[in-house]
């Protein structure tokens, strides 16, 4: 008695009977009878008729034989090659990346009198150019009153 197989879905059985319907137009490009491919094959031609037919009960090896007298064994290849879900799936159990930990970056030395421009060029893109919103920590300036103790001392060595 053989076995009974899981119901399959309908679009899964309308993948079979396509896969049936290729193969029996690839016997008749080939202008096999159906007794002699099932000859071959080593196979019933019911059995035959029911792969054509793309019958669910019929095993993977009597497809596989069919193919194989017609030349088309190395389509299973193809067969779950992709596998998009699984490999989500298992792209989903891996790790999260490592971030490598942030360099830190030295805070700019302030210059000294002697090494900073009488007049200073604002060009952008220009060495002098301080970042938007940066203008304290490029300058070298801790605070306010440093900023306006510099500005006295300019203003008393010009005589302004």
């Amino acid at each position: 008695m053989a076995k009974k197989t899981a119901p399959l879905l309908p679009s899964t059985d309308a993948l079979l009977a396509q896969l049936g319907a290729r193969l029996r137009i690839a016997r008749l490009r080939r202008k096999l009878p159906a007794k002699q491919l099932a000859e071959r094959a080593g196979m019933s031609p019911m059995t035959l008729r029911s792969i054509e037919r793309g019958g669910a009960g019929v095993t993977l090896g009597a497809y596989a034989a069919v193919m194989q007298v017609l030349g088309l064994e190395r389509d299973f290849e193809f067969l779950a090659q992709a596998d998009p879900v699984g490999r989500e799936l298992q792209d989903s159990r891996l790790p999260a990346p490592r971030r490598a930990a942030p360099v830190p970056v030295p805070a700019p030395r302030p210059a000294s009198p002697k090494e900073r421009p009488s007049v200073v060029a604002a060009e952008p893109g220009g060495p002098w150019e301080a970042p938007p919103g940066d203008w304290a920590t490029n300058s070298g300036f801790a605070s306010s009153e440093a900023l306006s103790a510099l500005i006295k001392r300019r203003s008393s060595e010009t005589g302004s």
